[in-house]
């Protein structure tokens, strides 16, 4: 059945140059291009909320007041009690949108984020298990570093396909802006997404590894007697010299000189986000770790994706509350 109302303004009907006044300047909705809609969702929108200007001020305030207020909170929050406001922000991370998207029906993301969950609820109890399986923090270090990696040639090529859009290039294909800019976007949220997640996850069975192993604790001194040989992170020996080119990875001696697995100190330091020795507590200086300036973009990446992690995790959240402060205060 085809829809179909009636535009009026200030008493004056219109029709947006939708069509000639007809029968009661009807408009049948089902007719009308998706521009044509849209211009009509407008002047609906304009003839409600004409009139509304304080109202919609004071939605502004209230919006403006809370963000602030929030920001503060949080920020206390994370400096009182930062092993608390982690998890909470990782569950958020890890519900919030799957809220959202299954209210939309995005099952596409729905199937990737059941893969994801599967496998690091997996990686995540070989973590937490005592006594720690030998070949389990390589384990856990090559699957974080690996979804890291995704994460971030994902989240590239969305940033990509939107800038070339943005120019234009789409068109060269014959792919309409729309499509492109929704594959784009798509794409940067995947990366985006999955790599917050996956990087909280990371540190957190970065941590409970590395004192399960003994080597690390949170505070105070290591719990045992480092060999030459062994590296802190997994605890196993460290068979390629620092000198010697590994078949599958090097070894890397810090400027404490205490040497570690590739893997381990790149999951270390990038995705469990620890810019320290796992043995003594001295800064790492990541620059000089990582001298390929390829690799350098990972790090900032890294940064990026700690930034991100408000709007993701605490951002509906806030917006929520705002709407809830809204309808208790009778405000549209």
């Amino acid at each position: 059945m085809a829809g179909v109302f009636e535009v009026e303004v200030d008493g004056v009907e219109h029709d947006h140059g939708l069509g000639h006044h007809g029968e009661a300047n009807q408009l049948d909705v089902s007719k009308l291009s998706p521009e044509e809609k849209w211009r009509v969702e407008h002047a609906r929108m304009h003839a409600k909320h004409k009139g509304h200007e304080a109202m919609h001020a004071e939605m502004v305030l209230i919006l403006i007041v809370t963000l602030v207020v929030a920001q503060l909170v949080l920020v206390q929050w994370k400096q009182r009690h930062s092993k608390s406001y982690n998890l909470v922000t990782l569950f958020q991370m890890w519900v919030v949108p799957l809220y959202f998207t299954t209210k939309l029906h995005w099952w596409r993301f729905l199937t990737t984020w059941f893969i994801f969950s599967v496998v690091t609820a997996y990686i995540s109890y070989r973590a937490t298990r005592k006594p720690l399986a030998c070949t389990t923090p390589r384990l856990v270090y090559k699957w974080f570093l690996l979804l890291y990696k995704i994460s971030y040639a994902i989240g590239i090529a969305g940033y990509t396909v939107v800038m070339f859009t943005l120019f234009g290039i789409n068109l060269i294909f014959r792919i309409k802006p729309e499509d492109a800019m929704d594959f784009g976007v798509s794409l940067l949220f995947y990366g985006l997404y999955y790599g917050v997640l996956g990087r909280d996850f990371a540190e957190m069975c970065a941590d409970f590894m590395a004192s399960t192993v003994g080597y690390y604790s949170a505070s105070g001194m290591p719990t045992k007697h480092l060999s030459d040989n062994i590296c802190a992170v997994c605890g196993q020996p460290i068979l390629v010299d620092v000198s010697e080119e590994g078949i599958i990875e090097n070894t890397y001696r810090l400027s404490c000189n205490h040497v570690f697995h590739e893997f381990c100190i790149r999951g270390w330091c990038i995705v469990g986000k620890k810019q320290m020795c796992p043995y003594c507590k001295e800064k790492v200086d990541l620059k000089r770790m990582f001298s390929n300036p390829w690799e350098r973009p990972h790090v900032m990446y890294g940064q990026l994706l700690d930034w991100l992690r408000y709007l993701v995790a605490w951002q509906p959240v806030i917006i929520g509350f705002v709407q809830g402060i809204n309808y208790v205060l009778g405000l549209e």
